[in-house]
């Protein structure tokens, strides 16, 4: 089977990471902009940098984008623009299709017209950071979608002393524990006895709606 290819519309900031990033992981990634500069820029690790104007279908359809598996519209600033980009990309036959947007606005628009995903990269990296500087006992996070994370979080101090099968924190949080980490070896440790009783500093693995772990954390549990 092989693996998934990509297109990236507009190569700004968003844009060139993402086709860097993809590009690292020895995907196949064709980068367009209407920049010299942008597409040069990105040249040294895209499959392919093209100049051109995506809102121009026939030149998308000629580069055989309609091969291409997921498309990112990254060029947010501009609804016309991404609009263009969206449509264009539908109506060739791109199965996944991403779009960034400035505001809310934009991405109800980009929906709207086909957009599998609207992302907006500086709310969400804003929203990002501010959590981060508000956990207290999350230690990891590794988000598995827009609803659900995997996180590593050391035992609140309401869990001391109680076992799992007496804490119930999939009935009474919505976690799932997924194991539990050795201190002393660092191993992860999948199967724990629901009779266990928790100690200070124990590390779990658990998965869980992303806000309700962290509302857990460092909103509704002192």
């Amino acid at each position: 089977m092989r693996d998934k290819q990509y297109v990236v519309l507009g190569l700004g900031v968003f844009g060139s990471t993402v086709t860097k990033t993809l590009s690292q992981y020895g995907c196949e990634v064709l980068a367009i902009d209407k920049d010299p500069e942008c597409v040069q820029r990105v040249s040294e690790f895209a499959t392919k940098a093209v100049i051109g104007d995506i809102t121009d279908q026939f030149f998308l359809a000629d580069l055989g984008v309609s091969e291409f598996d997921v498309g990112i519209v990254a060029t947010g600033n501009h609804l016309e623009e991404s609009l263009l980009g969206v449509l264009n990309l539908k109506e060739i036959g791109v199965p996944y299709i991403i779009a960034k947007a400035k505001n809310k606005r934009f991405k109800l628009v980009l929906e709207k017209v086909g957009a599998d995903r609207v992302v907006r990269p500086e709310k969400e990296m804003g929203e990002r950071v501010a959590r981060s500087l508000l956990r207290k006992n999350i230690t990891d996070l590794i988000e598995v979608d827009e609803n659900y994370c995997i996180v590593e979080m050391i035992a609140h101090p309401t869990w001391i002393n109680h076992s799992l099968m007496q804490l119930d924190l999939r009935k009474n949080f919505g976690i799932n524990i997924l194991g539990k980490r050795d201190l002393i070896t660092h191993k992860l440790e999948i199967s724990v006895d629901p009779d266990y009783k928790i100690k200070p500093d124990d590390h779990f693995l658990m998965i869980a709606e992303r806000e309700k772990i962290e509302n857990f954390d460092y909103l509704l549990i002192k």
